[in-house]
């Protein structure tokens, strides 16, 4: 290029860049402008809500936090002309004697009565008596992109409505989640801005604003975001599409087939179904165990996670169509009847103990309970079960030990029957035995046996009928010392990666990598969590680990006022570190704790399914209502209270309300204890529960 026209280029750059920067000043007074004016088109329609009674605190925080009741107003959304106002089913939780609702331009509050709620996306009707009322426009949801400026409005100040809304602009971040439900946005959105809306430059309202997450449902859930650059709105199309049902009334219902898979990863494995609720909609229209689900109303799906997206955004009454592989053939299943609930069945029992880190096929017998179906059926404790069928089906080979028995009788309902074929220890003859399953008891054995374990968890898994190997003898001299890998025992302090949390982890002086150990994560009480009080701890369970083969895991809350639910996942991270270094029976992963530490325990129990299989508490109380089981997730509780403790009323609903949903629970009272450990047989007995764990 010559310098003449280098030149040219050179000057015409600059002045461009000049005319940008200008533009770039004219661009933020625009954009400015333009957000104002659609918060100015909007704010017609948003309301301002105050309540009165109720309680002040909606829930205590699962793992020692507290959510309290708002001081100030929050905001709706006026949906209908006559006094039909939409908002969060949060702003309502704490259950409040009177609603008040103030309507810009009006010179009075209106009393505000609660219609009905969306109880899968979190929305309450409200109705107050007005007419002429403007109404929201809604952004239809097929012009609604990521990227897409996206303003977070709501009526967050205390005074008159006529006020203009708090403003927080962002873009659409996603759209979509919460299994196809929600808009996401990182504008701020926060308690003060649940029920407003979320709006487009043109002042149409995209949806409203509301908290969420893809792990659980609830007026609170999703609430610990806030703030975060991570919000949910509930697109005003889908809401207009459902006014009309809330209008009469009736709570709306999340839409239940009735199903739960086989395998907890949601995204990697195809969609097998591993257990059928008795009586739900998959049920009567013939859905059976192990069938794969592969499309749902035409829409292909390759895992879970796609199922739930398809049935995600579905009401009870709704109607589905279920294809599905069954073996070679697919079977399509029309107009599938979504139900609001599905009956909660107690775990299923055979009645044994299975002798564990066994790599036979088959399964071996360590204990039969006394009077169950197994005992019934003269199954005896050095028996192996080699196969079964459920109800009149074809005889199955036990193709993986332990952990599968265990998922095939879990997943049957009480009294259903089933047959084993048993090779029996006293004789060497195999016999074919009819059981009908039964309810896992509400009590402990009082004496296991003391060989719990055949001390091969490393080796490899044998294949059905393949002969077994004969042992090899070899003497310890002809060892190598460099064979064994020398791991660390006692108590060892660790910190997690980013060197923000600490753990101790006691290993028993005696560790043996081909025992699989049960691990304990305790979670300290408030203020419990130095390095003395760990040794304490660590102290009292010393004994007991070295017996029965456990692990203990203890991690410290960052601050002494007790656990936040953000920790939850140092916790499991903490467990999995665990978990690789030794060798941990994923069946016996049991998070325990004390008072607000219990509260911590439960909490990790229902939202960390995929880690822990137990939860034993002292003197802690579920607030709340219990989650639902999960099929192939079992989860098991041990719930203790001293008879003196102030708690002892609300720990024994504790107990009550997990039984409701038909958890196997063992609930324990010490009459003469206060608020404190466990005393001498407890003690013991929780040791002998959490040996029992892989019951079966």
């Amino acid at each position: 290029m010559s310098r003449s026209l280098f030149f040219t280029a050179f000057v015409g750059a600059s002045l461009l860049s000049l005319g940008l920067a200008a533009r770039g000043e004219d661009f933020d007074d625009q954009q400015e402008k333009a957000v104002k004016a659609a918060a100015q088109k909007a704010a017609p329609a948003i309301v301002q809500i105050d309540t009165q009674g109720g309680t002040d605190i909606i829930k205590q925080g699962p793992m020692g936090g507290v959510i309290r009741k708002g001081a100030g107003p929050t905001s709706g959304l006026i949906i209908g002309t006559d006094g039909w106002i939409i908002s969060s089913a949060f702003n309502f939780a704490n259950k409040p004697q009177n609603i008040f609702v103030e309507v810009p331009g009006a010179k009075e509050k209106y009393v505000a009565k609660v219609i009905a709620t969306d109880q899968t996306r979190m929305l309450t009707l409200l109705k107050i008596e007005a007419t002429g009322l403007p109404v929201a426009v809604a952004a239809p949801k097929s012009e609604i992109k990521v990227g897409h400026t996206a303003i977070a409005l709501g009526r967050t100040l205390a005074g008159n409505a006529d006020q203009p809304p708090s403003i927080s602009v962002g873009i659409i971040s996603a759209t979509g989640r919460i299994w196809g439900k929600a808009l996401q946005t990182d504008a701020k959105v926060s308690p003060v801005n649940y029920g407003g809306p979320l709006v487009d430059l043109q002042g149409r309202v995209q949806g409203v604003l509301v908290p969420a997450s893809p792990r659980g449902e609830g007026e609170t859930v999703g609430l610990e975001w806030y703030d975060s650059g991570i919000g949910f709105a509930i697109p005003l199309e889908d809401i207009n599409f459902v006014f009309e049902r809330l209008k009469q009334g009736k709570d709306l219902k999340k839409g239940l087939l009735g199903i739960q898979v086989q395998n907890p990863d949601i995204y990697g494995v195809p969609s097998t179904i591993g257990t059928v609720a008795k009586d739900s909609p998959a049920d009567k229209a013939g859905i059976k165990p192990g069938d794969v689900i592969i499309a749902i109303d035409g829409h292909p799906v390759n895992n879970q996670a796609q199922v739930l997206h398809q049935l995600g955004t579905r009401y009870e009454g709704d109607k589905v169509t279920v294809k599905i592989k069954r073996g070679n053939e697919e079977k399509t299943f029309a107009d599938v009847v979504l139900s609001g609930t599905v009956v909660a069945y107690k775990t299923a029992f055979l009645g044994i103990l299975p002798m564990r880190d066994d790599p036979e096929a088959s399964v071996e017998v360590r204990y039969v309970y006394a009077d169950s179906p197994a005992d019934k059926a003269k199954i005896k404790a050095g028996d192996r079960i080699m196969k079964f069928a459920i109800g009149d089906g074809a005889m199955q080979e036990l193709t993986g030990g332990r952990d599968h028995l265990q998922n095939v009788v879990a997943g049957q309902s009480p009294d259903t029957s089933m047959k084993f074929e048993v090779l029996h220890k006293a004789d060497g003859k195999t016999e074919t035995v009819t059981v009908k399953l039964a309810e896992v008891p509400e009590t402990v054995p009082e004496k296991l046996a003391a060989l719990a374990t055949l001390e091969q968890a490393l080796a490899p898994r044998k294949k059905p009928g393949a002969p077994t190997p004969p042992e090899k003898k070899e003497k310890k001299d002809d060892k190598d010392p460099g064979d064994e890998k020398k791991v660390e025992t006692g108590l060892l302090k660790r910190t997690n990666d980013s060197k923000d949390h600490e753990y101790w982890v006691y290993v028993p002086r005696k560790y043996d990598p081909n025992v699989a150990h049960a691990l304990v994560i305790w979670l300290h009480p408030v203020g419990k969590g130095k390095e003395k009080d760990i040794e304490g701890f660590t102290d009292d369970w010393s004994d007991y680990c070295n017996e029965n083969h456990m692990i203990l895991l203890c991690p410290k809350a960052e601050n002494d006022t007790g656990w936040i639910p953000a920790e939850a996942d140092f916790v499991q991270d903490a467990a999995k570190k665990v978990i690789g270094q030794y060798t941990i029976d994923k069946r016996r992963v049991v998070t325990h704790g004390m008072g607000m530490g219990g509260q911590a325990a439960l909490y990790m129990g229902f939202n960390n399914r995929d880690l822990v299989r137990a939860v034993v508490t002292t003197g802690s109380v579920l607030n709340g209502q219990a989650k639902e089981k999960v099929a192939n997730q079992p989860l098991a509780f041990y719930i203790h209270a001293g008879g003196k403790d102030p708690l002892a009323k609300s720990i024994l609903d504790t107990k009550n309300k997990l039984a409701e949903q038909k958890f196997p629970v063992i609930y324990s009272e010490t009459e003469k204890a206060g608020h404190q450990y466990f005393d001498a047989d407890t003690f013991e007995e929780v040791i002998r529960w959490i040996d029992s764990l892989d019951q079966i």
